[in-house]
C-alpha cells in the first residue's frame, strides 16, 4: 500500500474494529431470559455475567495500556482481538453456566487491550483541530456496535441464543487478521508541537514509568474526568436494560417471550440511533474549544444534565404496536409504528433528543484527555478511567437487576423496569458537575502540556541522530 492510503486503511480498521469488541458486548443482555433458562439460572445471575465482564475488561485494560505506553503496541491489539473472539466462541459453546462465565471473562480480557490500547493509537493518528470529530467516530464506532450487537442478538438468538456467538466468532478471526496489515503508528506523530521532532527524521521516545502515576495523579483535569466516569456509567449500566424494559411492555400487550425479545431489541437499537448525533457535540466541541480551552468540557457538562428529563420522558411513554402473525413482521411492524402512531413518533424524537445530548460527552472525553496529557501517558488515563467506567457499569447493571427484583414485589412489569430506570437518572446530575469541574481546570492543564512537548522537541538537533528526544527521568 502507499503511505496515504495505508494510513487510511489503519484509520478505517481501528475504527470498524473499535465498533466490533463492542458487538460483542451488545450480545448477551438482549438474550438474558433465554440463556438463563437454558442454564437454568435466574435472570440476575446472567445480569452479574455482565456485570462481571464489564469490570474484568476495565480492571485488564489498566495493565494492557500500561504495557502499550511502554512498547509495541500492534501485537497486544493482535493478542486482544483474538482473546475476544475465543471468548465469543467458547460462549457459544458452554454446555453450563459456569462455563458460559469463565469463556465471557476470557473475552473481557481481550476487550481490556483493544480498547486501551486502541485508544492510544487512535489519539496519535489525529491532529487536535479535529479531534473532537474523529473522537466523536472513534466512540460513535462503538455505540454502534452495542447497538448492532443488541439487534443481532435479539433477533439471531431469539429462536437460539447460541448463533450470535458462532457469527461474532467468525468476524473476531477475520479482525484478527486485519489488524496484520495495519500501519505501525509512531507516538506522538499527530501532536504540532512535536512536527519538527519527526521532520527531523527522529522519534519521540518517551515512555511512562511507574513515577509517571503521581504525575498523572496531580493533572487536576484527569480527576475530575476520571472521576466522572463512575456516575455517568451508574446510568449507563442501568440502560442496558432498555431491551429489557421494552420486551416486558410488549408482553404486558400479550405479545409471547420470543416476539417479545425481539421487539424489545428492534426498537432499544432504533431508539438508540441519536448517538449518531454524537458527532454533532464533537463539532460543536472542537469550535467552542478553538473560542475557550473550557469548550469541551462545558459541551459535555450542558449535554449530561440537558439529557435527564428527555430520558425520564422515554422511559414512561407507553408502548402502541400493531403487530402480525409472524416473525418476518416484527421488524417491520416496529418501523412502521414510528411512522403510523403519532405516540411511537414522540417516543422516536424523545429517544433521539435524549441519546443526542448524553452522547455529546463521549467525544469531548476522548479529546479532552488526549490534551490534557503527553502521548506517553494517554493510554494509561483512558485506561485508568475505563475502569472507573467500568465499576460504575458493573454496579448500574447489578444494581439496577437487583432493584427491578424488589420492585417488582409492589410494582408489576413493565412498571418495575420503568422506575427502577428513572430513578437512576439522578446519578447524571453529579456526572454533569464534574464535567464543569473540568472546564475550570482544563484551560491550565492543557497550556502546560503544549509547552511541554514544545520544550521536548527543542532539544533535538536534526544533524545528530542520537540527540532524539528521550526521557531523563519521569515525563
Amino acid at each position: 500500500m502507499t503511505g496515504s492510503v495505508h494510513r487510511y486503511y489503519t484509520v478505517v480498521v481501528f475504527i470498524l474494529l473499535a465498533s466490533l469488541d463492542n458487538v460483542a458486548i451488545g450480545l448477551v443482555p438482549p438474550l438474558y431470559s433465554p440463556i438463563a433458562r437454558g442454564f437454568g439460572v435466574a435472570e440476575g445471575a446472567v445480569a452479574g455475567v455482565t456485570a462481571a465482564s464489564y469490570l474484568v475488561t476495565a480492571v485488564a485494560s489498566v495493565g494492557w495500556a500500561y504495557l502499550g505506553d511502554r512498547g509495541n503496541r500492534k501485537p497486544l491489539l493482535i493478542l486482544g482481538t483474538a482473546l475476544w473472539a475465543l471468548g465469543a466462541l467458547g460462549s457459544g459453546l458452554a454446555p453450563t453456566f459456569w462455563l458460559f462465565l469463565t469463556a465471557q471473562v476470557v473475552g473481557a480480557l481481550g476487550l481490556g487491550a483493544v480498547g486501551s490500547v486502541g485508544f492510544s493509537v487512535v489519539s496519535d493518528l489525529i491532529t487536535p483541530r479535529r479531534r473532537g470529530l474523529a473522537m466523536a467516530f472513534w466512540g460513535l464506532s462503538q455505540g454502534i456496535g452495542t447497538i448492532v450487537g443488541t439487534l443481532v442478538g435479539g433477533l439471531l438468538g431469539s429462536s437460539d441464543w447460541r448463533r450470535p456467538f458462532f457469527v461474532i466468532t467468525a468476524v473476531g478471526i477475520a479482525a484478527t487478521v486485519a489488524y496484520l496489515f495495519t500501519q505501525n503508528v509512531r507516538r506522538g506523530q499527530s501532536e504540532p508541537g512535536l512536527a519538527e521532532v519527526f521532520a527531523a527524521g527522529e522519534e519521540y521516545d518517551y515512555r511512562i514509568s511507574r513515577a509517571d502515576l503521581r504525575v498523572i495523579a496531580r493533572r487536576r483535569t484527569n480527576v475530575w474526568l476520571v472521576l466522572q466516569g463512575f456516575t455517568a456509567q451508574l446510568v449507563f449500566g442501568s440502560l442496558v436494560f432498555l431491551p429489557r424494559l421494552f420486551q416486558a411492555k410488549a408482553e404486558a400487550l400479550g405479545y409471547p417471550e420470543q416476539v417479545a425479545i425481539e421487539v424489545g431489541s428492534v426498537y432499544a437499537t432504533l431508539f438508540s440511533l441519536g448517538a449518531v448525533l454524537s458527532m454533532v457535540g464533537g463539532i460543536v466541541g472542537d469550535r467552542l474549544q478553538r473560542r475557550t480551552p473550557r469548550g469541551r468540557a462545558l459541551v459535555a457538562a450542558v449535554g449530561i444534565l440537558a439529557g435527564i428529563p428527555f430520558y425520564i420522558v422515554l422511559l414512561f411513554m407507553p408502548l402502541r404496536l400493531d403487530l402480525h402473525d409472524g416473525e418476518a413482521s416484527v421488524v417491520g411492524a416496529v418501523l412502521g409504528s414510528v411512522v403510523t402512531e403519532p405516540l411511537m413518533a414522540a417516543m422516536f424524537l424523545t429517544a433521539v433528543v435524549a441519546l443526542a445530548l448524553t452522547s455529546a460527552n463521549s467525544p469531548n472525553w476522548f479529546a479532552l484527555l488526549t490534551e490534557v496529557n503527553p502521548p506517553e501517558h494517554r493510554g494509561t488515563v483512558y485506561s485508568l478511567g475505563n475502569l472507573v467506567n467500568g465499576v460504575g457499569r458493573a454496579a448500574g447493571n447489578a444494581i439496577i437487576g437487583r432493584s427491578f427484583d424488589i420492585l417488582a414485589r409492589t410494582l408489576p412489569p413493565p412498571m418495575n423496569y420503568i422506575v427502577g430506570l428513572a430513578v437512576f437518572q439522578v446519578f447524571f446530575i453529579p456526572t454533569g458537575i464534574m464535567y464543569w469541574l473540568a472546564s475550570r481546570t482544563s484551560p491550565k492543564d492543557i497550556g502546560d502540556i503544549q509547552h511541554l512537548l514544545t520544550d521536548r522537541a527543542h532539544h533535538v538537533d536534526a544533524s545528530h541522530p542520537a540527540d532524539a528526544v528521550k526521557p531523563p527521568k519521569a515525563s
